[in-house]
């Protein structure tokens, strides 16, 4: 794709994704700029500079109750040029000759804790998965993550019926991966739920949703049979 970003600008448009699916809505440059610790200016050139890449859009908006004449301010939301520029960024080639191997080890572990118990992998997927960069890697251990936490529940109505849908997650006319970050989140207020891993998983939540937009059809379809893999062995 021409127009090359910096790894600098990497950086700034994952984090301005990262930032747009934790809102979900149009972003005012200076709610990015205090998000990033940078200065108002900075975001604002940064986020024109993707403009003109065709990686963000530019909207105006009056202020909320302002019906009439008044000043409006620019908030910018992402193409879909933005996502497809950051998946072949990622080196998704590479991701994929390491992510059977990866995959593998770590079905392995889960069908060797159906003895001991998972809390030994929970504990080093929450060391390892905040500085995972790799989209497929990434949203493979959020997967593992989610669906062990989801674990503790057992025996629960809620989670009897949701471990059903569970083993055919992303299949046709079934839950899809995406819905695993909502899920993560509303564990969040569920009483029952380990603390450590709804509270760590909800503030994975928003970056799980760009990670995941990042992948290409191909990834989510492995990704989807992967989680079906989870459910199967870590339901019994």
């Amino acid at each position: 794709m021409e127009n090359k970003l910096t790894r600098r600008q990497q950086q700034f448009l994952s984090q301005f994704l990262d930032f747009y699916h934790e809102v979900e809505q149009p972003i005012h440059y200076p709610d990015l700029a205090e998000k990033l610790d940078i200065g108002n200016i900075t975001a604002y050139e940064m986020l024109r500079l993707m403009e003109e890449r065709g990686l963000v859009k530019a909207e105006f908006h009056l202020p909320p109750g302002n019906r009439g004449p008044g000043r409006s301010t620019v908030h910018f939301v992402p193409t879909s040029k933005a996502r497809q520029l950051l998946t072949e960024l990622s080196g998704g080639s590479s991701d994929d000759d390491d992510w059977e191997e990866f995959k593998e080890r770590i079905l392995q572990q889960l069908r060797e804790g159906q003895v001991a118990g998972y809390e030994d992998l929970l504990s080093d997927l929450f060391s390892r998965i905040p500085d995972q960069s790799s989209p497929l890697i990434y949203s493979t251990e959020m997967i593992t993550a989610i669906l062990l936490a989801l674990e503790t529940l057992r025996g629960t109505a809620e989670a009897s019926e949701l471990s059903k849908h569970l083993q055919r997650i992303g299949l046709p006319g079934e839950i899809g991966l995406s819905a695993l970050g909502g899920i993560s989140a509303a564990l969040s207020i569920v009483e029952q739920a380990n603390r450590r891993a709804s509270t760590f998983l909800l503030s994975q939540s928003g970056k799980y949703q760009t990670m995941i937009s990042q992948l290409s059809e191909e990834n989510r379809r492995h990704l989807g049979k992967f989680a079906r893999d989870v459910a199967k062995i870590v339901n019994g």
